[in-house]
C-alpha cells in the first residue's frame, strides 16, 4: 500500500516530505513538475557563478599583513608538500593590490573588484572554505558533483530533481557558458549521472540561436505543425509503452517535447535587446571587456524570472589559474567580471526578485601565500600555485544576511582556521536555502543511498543566514 502511495505521487510530480520514509525500492522522479521542498525554502531559484581555475583569497578578499612584512622570505619548506609545482615555488609573496574596507559593514575588498566592493553589504563572505584536492579536475568534480571523480550528478541535477521546475517552456537546468571555451572537465559539470538524463543541464548560447537547430528551416502553417506534433506524441507514447521504465527514452521524448515549447520562449529569454539602454549599460554590455559576461548575467535574470530553477554561468578555460602574471591576469580576469556581477545583484534587488534567487560565487580552490615563478625567474611575473587548505566564496540574495564575513585564515592566508567551511558544508547551504535537507535528497543507486554530499557529514553555515 506504501509503495503504491509513493508511485502515485511520483507520477503527480509530488515529492515526499520526508524522503528519508520512502522504501528503499520507490520510483525516483523523472520529470520537471514542481515538487514540494522538505521544509519552508528562502530561496526560488539560484544562480552559479563559478569561477573555475581558482581565484588567489588574499588579492581580493583576505588581506594579510603578515605577507606584507615578510614578503620574500623563504617559507616552502614548511608547505612543501602542499605545493603542486614545487620546481616552481618562490618565497612569501605580498599582494600587489590595494585592500579597503567597504559598506557600513566594513568588509575588506581589494581594488582589483571596485564594483563587487560598492555590493558588500549585500553580500555573506565565506573566508574559511576548504577541500581535499589541490588539482583542478579532481577538485572541480567535487565542487561540482560531492565526489572527486566522473559519472555523479551535478549541484544543479540534484536541485532539479527534487524541486523540479518553475518553468513549463524552458529547462529547469540551464547553463551559460563562455563561448571561448569550455571550463576543466567540459560539458561533465552539467550533467546528471545516475539521476534520469531529464536532470541535466542545458546549454543555451548567449548569442544567435540559443539552442542549435531549436527553429525549423521552412515555415509552415500552425495546423500542419500542431498535427504532427500530436501524431508524433501518440506515436512517442506507443513507442514507451512497450518499453517502461526506460530513462535514457523518456527523457529524449522529454526534450523533444520541451523543445517545440522552447521555440519562442527561449529566444525571448534571450533577447536582451529588449532591454533598455540603462539595464544593458548596468552589466556592461556593449563595452569590452565586460560585454560577453554580462550578457550572461543578464540572461541569467530573464531566465530565473521565467521560472528556470538553476542557471550556471562559466567563464572561459582558467582564466583565474593564475601560475604567472598574477596581477595582469586577475585583474583581467576582475574587469570581465566585477561589473556584470553587481550590476546583476543591483537588478536583481531593483526588479524585486533578490529576496527569492540566490547567488553564489567561487571557484574550486584558492591559491598560495608564496611566489611561483615562471621559467625565467622573473618575479615581475609570477604568480601563485594552487592552495587546496583556503579559499574565500560568498552567497547574496535569498536568506543571505548582508555585510556578513564568516571564518577566517591564518596569518598567512593559507590555512582555514577559524569556522572551516567543506564542501560538504558549502552544498548542504544552497541546498537548506532552497528547502532542502541535505540527508534527505538521495536516491538508491546499486544498494546505496547516494546523496550530493556522499557519506560525509555536513552542516548549514547558519552564520550567514538570515
Amino acid at each position: 500500500m506504501g509503495a503504491a502511495l509513493v508511485d502515485l505521487l511520483a507520477r503527480d510530480g509530488v515529492a515526499l516530505a520526508d524522503q528519508a520514509e520512502a522504501p528503499a525500492d520507490a520510483p525516483i522522479a523523472t520529470d520537471m513538475l514542481p515538487r514540494r521542498p522538505h521544509h519552508a525554502p528562502k530561496a526560488k531559484a539560484v544562480i552559479h557563478l563559478f569561477m573555475n581555475g581558482g581565484p588567489s583569497q588574499m588579492d581580493l578578499f583576505d588581506p594579510k599583513p603578515f605577507l606584507e612584512k615578510h614578503h620574500g622570505e623563504n617559507y616552502f619548506d614548511r608547505i612543501a608538500g602542499e605545493v603542486e609545482n614545487p620546481q616552481a615555488a618562490g618565497a612569501l609573496m605580498r599582494s600587489s593590490f590595494k585592500f579597503r574596507q567597504h559598506g557600513q559593514c566594513g568588509m575588506w575588498v581589494s581594488d582589483a573588484m571596485p564594483h563587487l566592493a560598492r555590493r558588500v553589504d549585500d553580500i555573506a563572505l565565506v573566508r574559511s572554505l576548504y577541500t581535499t584536492n589541490l588539482t583542478h579536475e579532481p577538485a572541480v568534480y567535487l565542487i561540482q558533483t560531492g565526489k572527486m571523480g566522473p559519472g555523479r550528478p551535478t549541484l544543479g541535477s540534484w536541485v532539479v530533481y527534487g524541486l523540479g521546475s518553475e518553468s513549463n517552456n524552458l529547462p529547469g537546468y540551464v547553463v551559460l557558458d563562455d563561448p571561448l571555451g569550455l571550463p576543466v572537465n567540459g560539458v561533465e559539470n552539467w550533467q546528471a549521472g545516475f539521476l534520469p538524463p531529464v536532470f541535466q543541464g542545458t546549454r543555451f548560447r548567449s548569442t544567435g540561436s540559443p539552442v542549435l537547430n531549436l527553429t525549423p528551416d521552412v515555415a509552415r502553417p500552425e495546423s500542419i505543425i500542431q498535427a504532427e506534433r500530436s501524431l508524433r506524441s501518440r506515436l512517442d507514447e506507443l513507442h514507451r509503452s512497450k518499453r517502461p521504465h526506460q530513462r535514457i527514452l523518456d527523457a529524449r521524448i522529454a526534450s523533444y517535447e520541451l523543445a517545440a515549447r522552447m521555440q519562442m520562449a527561449a529566444s525571448d529569454a534571450l533577447d536582451v535587446a529588449s532591454e533598455t539602454a540603462e539595464t544593458q549599460a548596468l552589466y556592461g554590455i556593449g563595452t569590452q571587456p565586460t560585454d560577453s559576461y554580462g550578457r550572461r548575467c543578464l540572461i541569467a535574470r530573464r531566465l530565473i524570472e521565467r521560472g528556470v530553477r538553476f542557471v550556471q554561468l562559466y567563464i572561459n578555460s582558467q582564466i583565474w589559474d593564475n601560475h604567472t602574471g598574477l596581477f595582469t591576469d586577475m585583474k583581467a580576469a576582475c574587469d570581465r567580471t566585477d561589473l556584470p556581477i553587481a550590476g546583476l545583484i543591483q537588478d536583481l534587488k531593483q526588479r524585486g526578485l533578490f529576496d527569492e534567487t540566490l547567488i553564489v560565487w567561487g571557484g574550486e580552490f584558492g591559491r598560495l601565500p608564496i611566489a611561483q615563478l615562471p621559467p625565467d625567474k622573473d618575479e615581475r611575473k609570477a604568480g601563485r600555485d594552487h592552495n587546496k587548505n583556503a579559499a574565500c566564496v560568498w552567497f547574496s540574495g535569498a536568506g543571505i544576511q548582508g555585510g556578513v564575513t564568516h571564518g577566517a585564515t591564518d596569518e598567512l592566508g593559507f590555512n582555514a582556521v577559524d569556522g572551516r567551511v567543506s564542501v560538504p558544508d558549502w552544498h548542504a547551504t544552497i541546498l537548506h536555502l532552497l528547502g532542502l535537507n541535505y540527508d534527505q535528497l538521495y536516491v538508491m543507486e546499486n544498494g546505496l543511498r547516494e546523496r550530493l554530499t556522499g557519506v560525509a557529514e555536513a552542516r548549514v553555515v547558519s552564520e550567514i543566514l538570515k
